[in-house]
């Protein structure tokens, strides 16, 4: 009987490889299909998959305030702001001044924002976070685990958590 041929450095290489090249893809599959929803709901409703969040969460809350906008969205209040600008901009929000606290808005959603909330493509808050919510606790343990163990590995900015995907 003769030996099994033993495997080439490079074959080895890729052998040992193996599995952290089924996890990138599986990483690049998940950003792909974000991407490709954010690139969808701007062909078809015309704003940005964080504006289009925005909006649903406005239309839900009628009077909310910015920064429970900010908490809703999980975003720093700083990226709420410059989100309902834009939509105060394109007259799709409105931010009314009222009460005795002059710097309090609160944030009503117009027809042309209601327009493009009927156009836009489901889920309004975005491909992952809508799957994320579909996962059995046991596993969203899991993935925050592991999770953090990749982040301590990359040695990236946590900061960078407050910040919507539609804006990478």
């Amino acid at each position: 009987m003769t030996p099994a041929p033993r495997a080439t450095p490079t074959q080895q290489t890729t052998l040992d490889a193996a599995p952290t090249t089924r996890v990138l893809r599986q990483f690049r599959v998940v950003f792909n299909a974000v991407k490709t929803h954010f690139r969808q709901v701007e062909r078809e409703a015309g704003v940005g998959g964080a504006q289009l969040w925005a909006l649903s969460v406005i239309r839900s809350n009628p009077g909310i305030g910015m920064n429970d906008l900010a908490h809703a969205m999980d975003v720093h209040q700083s990226t709420a702001s410059n989100l309902v600008k834009s939509l105060v901009t394109r007259e799709m929000i409105v931010a009314a001044k009222n009460g005795t606290d002059r710097r309090a808005v609160t944030l009503h959603l117009l027809p042309n924002g209601e327009k493009v909330l009927h156009r836009a493509p489901a889920p309004f808050t975005g491909v992952l976070p809508d799957a994320l919510a579909s996962l059995d606790a046991r596993t969203l343990a899991r993935l925050d685990r592991d999770l953090g163990k990749l982040i301590v590995a990359l040695q990236a900015d946590e900061d960078s958590a407050k910040f919507p995907l539609a804006n990478l």
